[in-house]
């Protein structure tokens, strides 16, 4: 349906005559009656009973009238979701209870008018896919990993050093230890059964398990966050490592305990990952609330391959 001419019947009905409608429209008179009778032409009907004092609305030209309002109402909402910031900003996060959902929660509340879809998608593969069709702004990837590199015009920026916790029961011999070096952790038992290999996590907490010696556990089956909260509280032996953001809820009786990594402090290096070309006036606002290098922290470990700037000469960067 040509929605010009739809345009144009809804001017005409509005004016009350095709000549005040063409001034609306600036076109010639002539032009509003092309259109209406190209309009009544395609839908088989006649909109307007033609008089000598002008035209007036048949039944089926009332019978239209609304849903030709509605139609140019999805119109200008189909134009207004392609204007820059016409629709939500979409942001990829790898776990909604995870670290940076929580970071993508404060930049919300800073800017409340903001429109935000938060989707969390398989991997970072799939992201950076994501991003070079246009079917997402933004992604929070936790660590560059070896021997990956990011395509032509994405880029990935370190914004966020996540300490990483010990997260044990009460009756682990660290348990009442304020802090614990990662050294330290030598021969206890760190069990991580959710790894799942070629992943960001699994590359960064091996890489942690390689410079310290210590031994990740990944036997037994992941039946998710509840079981292992209950195995750990109910251990003595036991213990995992958390994000510093990572929202747990466990019931008082567990009695877990959150435990830094300090001497050196080990973190999670986070990156925002993205299209160079993204005209998205919501992406510039995100960077800008993370550009200021307030949540980077010198000198705590991580990864060799995680260490500098995400974003590498040429803008061709790992992730």
């Amino acid at each position: 349906m040509d929605l010009d001419a739809v345009r144009t019947f809804v001017a005409a009905v509005d004016a009350g005559r095709f000549q005040d409608a063409a001034a609306d429209l600036s076109i010639t008179q002539q032009a509003v009656s092309k259109r209406v009778a190209a309009l009544e032409r395609s839908l088989g009907v006649r909109l307007f009973a033609r008089t000598a004092r002008g035209a007036r609305l048949t039944a089926d030209g009332r019978a239209f009238l609304p849903h030709a309002r509605e139609l140019l109402r999805v119109e200008e909402r189909a134009l207004g979701a392609l204007r820059p910031g016409g629709r939500p900003l979409r942001v990829d996060v790898i776990g909604r209870r995870l670290g940076p959902a929580a970071l993508l929660g404060e930049f919300h509340r800073a800017h409340p008018g903001l429109d935000l879809d938060v989707v969390t998608l398989a991997d970072a593969d799939t992201a950076v896919d994501a991003l070079r069709s246009g079917t997402l702004d933004a992604s929070f990837r936790a660590v560059t990993m070896p021997g990956r590199r990011l395509p032509d015009g994405i880029a990935a920026t370190r914004v966020w050093d996540e300490p990483i916790e010990l997260l044990t029961g009460p009756a682990h011999p660290l348990a009442s230890a304020p802090e614990a070096a990662p050294a330290r952790l030598w021969g206890h038992r760190i069990w991580m059964p959710g790894l799942t290999p070629g992943t960001e996590s699994t590359a960064y907490y091996t890489a942690l398990a390689e410079e310290f010696a210590l031994t990740l556990e990944l036997t037994g089956p992941d039946f998710g966050t509840a079981p292992l909260l209950d195995t750990l509280a109910a251990s003595a032996t036991l213990a995992t490592f958390v994000g510093a953001r990572t929202h747990l809820v466990w019931p008082p009786a567990h009695d877990l305990r959150r435990i830094a990594l300090r001497g050196p402090e080990a973190v999670y290096a986070h990156s925002l990952v993205h299209h160079r070309d993204n005209p998205h006036p919501g992406l510039a606002a995100l960077r800008d609330h993370l550009r200021d290098g307030r949540l980077l922290r010198p000198g705590a470990w991580v990864p060799r391959w995680a260490r500098g700037s995400a974003t590498a000469p040429g803008g061709r960067a790992a992730v």
